[in-house]
């Protein structure tokens, strides 16, 4: 990752956002394989790992599957930087609308994002 991305200081919170995404990315990136990819190994290290409570732990093959699935647009078995993104945006808008569903400041069944649904 180039040094001069994260060398400026975040001026805001959206920015801070911003450059954890790219970190975290990078963070597991470069384990196995090409440095700038996630292979299916790394995917769901991350999703465990990063979005682990949000996701219910869910630490199933098949969910994993079915995430990297869906976010392999161009099909060569890795997720890039951009797919990544992807998965992010879609995650947040799931919240999102988790959390503007919800009632009388309680979130419904079990107070988790429904972020594991890509449809």
């Amino acid at each position: 990752m180039p040094d001069t991305i994260m060398s400026k200081e975040p001026t805001s919170d959206l920015e801070s956002a911003m450059q954890m995404l790219i970190q975290t990315f990078h963070k597991y990136s470069g384990k196995e394989g090409d440095k700038f990819t996630l292979s299916r190994a790394e995917l769901k290290e991350l999703l465990v790992e990063e979005l682990g409570s949000y996701l219910g732990n869910s630490k199933e093959n098949e969910a994993i599957e079915k995430v990297m699935n869906d976010l392999d647009a161009n099909n060569d078995g890795e997720v890039d930087f951009t797919e990544f993104i992807i998965l992010m945006g879609a995650l947040t808008v799931a919240c999102n609308d988790f959390f503007l569903e919800k009632t009388d400041d309680k979130p419904k069944e079990g107070g988790k994002c429904e972020a594991g649904k890509t449809d």
